[in-house]
């Protein structure tokens, strides 16, 4: 499971006949990581996230994740993607060509960039050297808005263009 940010009633029940091995939370933001205790006290599961977002918004984990840890469940492994920026340990989740990119990669631009704890420069380069160097049919799937591809993102996400322009 990942982000479990609020309404763990309906996600309990959207995981009935289901086995959670893991909680994962790309961040430590409340949208995405506030229902990750009362999940897991029904379902199960470890929780995990980055030491950095758990320090910064004071979210306790099973495990703490760094860049390029991998988690097994069944046939599937989950590697680890550090992508600060969005907050201090902002993390993405690859499992085969699938991204889970939380609140870094959104379909078309970046996530949010107002909030206090945001690096703008560190989002940026998390993205251009972490996610867009990745394979152009890696199937995206941000926290917030629709699917896109890494190869979408390069030709239209609007952040990247700017960037182009600028330099």
């Amino acid at each position: 499971m990942i982000d479990p940010g609020a309404d763990a009633d309906k996600i309990v029940a959207q995981c009935q006949g289901l086995t959670v091995r893991h909680l994962l939370c790309s961040h430590g933001h409340r949208n995405h990581a506030s229902a990750k205790d009362e999940v897991k006290a029904q379902v199960g599961g470890a929780t995990a996230l980055s030491l950095l977002d758990a320090k910064g918004y004071l979210r306790s984990a099973d495990r703490y994740l760094s860049d390029a840890d991998r988690l097994q469940f069944g046939d599937f492994e989950v590697e680890v993607i550090a992508t600060p920026g969005h907050s201090p340990g902002s993390l993405c989740f690859k499992v085969a060509n699938h991204l889970f990119t939380g609140d870094t990669l959104l379909a078309g631009n970046l996530g949010r960039t107002d909030l206090p704890d945001v690096d703008l420069s560190r989002q940026v380069v998390s993205v251009l050297s972490r996610l867009l160097t990745l394979p152009e049919n890696t199937v995206v799937y941000p926290g917030h808005g629709p699917t896109t591809t890494v190869g979408q993102e390069r030709r239209e996400n609007v952040a990247v263009q700017m960037l182009r322009q600028v330099g």
